[in-house]
């Protein structure tokens, strides 16, 4: 290995801390925004040494094992509570938990992210309204295979405090999930069940 790849590897390693860094204490969680942040902090301009998504969830991981310690177990359980809870109630629209909650990698900022499945997003605004829980609605970019994006609905509302984020796809979808802006694989899903078997994991 040349001294040019060890520098650079230093510093994909230092940017991608710093990454992590930026998340867990400033609640940013946009690895893009998180990386434009490193870099101009860093003053690095070449954004070929920029980290992968993937390198910066392992370094978020190992900070908050180093620095969250005594906090970040117990946040991630209260978080995978409310998504337990969460998926009780929308059980009609087959939840599947995904995202760092479900990772592992969630901390005080971040939102539990749900996908669900309906015939039409109007059917779980209708089901919101009637419950009486008011919520916001936007969209999602996402990726399938090597194929081109699709938009998907979102909602969102509030439950203790943490957000929740209801990605709408239709029944069809549940068979095929979108590629993870992590690491480009299939997101993981999880179900209700899976979900309460991590709670009753030792922490």
């Amino acid at each position: 290995m040349t001294l040019r790849q060890r520098d650079d590897g230093r510093l994909r390693t230092l940017l991608a801390q710093e990454c992590a860094r930026i998340m867990a204490e400033e609640g940013v969680k946009d690895f893009g925004l998180a990386k434009r942040k490193a870099a101009e902090r860093l003053g690095v301009t070449n954004h070929a040494r920029m980290p992968g998504n993937d390198e910066i969830e392992q370094a978020l991981l190992e900070y908050q094992r180093l620095f969250k310690s005594s906090r970040q177990p117990e946040q991630l359980r209260s978080l995978r509570l409310i998504a337990v809870q969460a998926m009780r109630f929308l059980q009609r629209f087959r939840p599947r938990l995904v995202g760092s909650v479900l990772h592992g990698s969630a901390g005080a900022h971040s939102d539990v992210n749900l996908h669900i499945f309906a015939d039409t997003p109007e059917e779980v605004m209708l089901f919101l309204m009637e419950q009486g829980i008011p919520f916001e609605s936007s969209q999602r970019r996402l990726r399938y295979g090597k194929g081109d994006p699709v938009t998907r609905p979102v909602l969102s509302f509030s439950a203790d405090g943490v957000a929740i984020e209801l990605t709408v796809f239709p029944p069809k979808a549940e068979r095929e999930a979108p590629r993870s802006p992590v690491d480009g694989k299939p997101m993981k899903r999880a179900g209700l069940a899976a979900v309460e078997a991590l709670l009753r994991e030792p922490a």
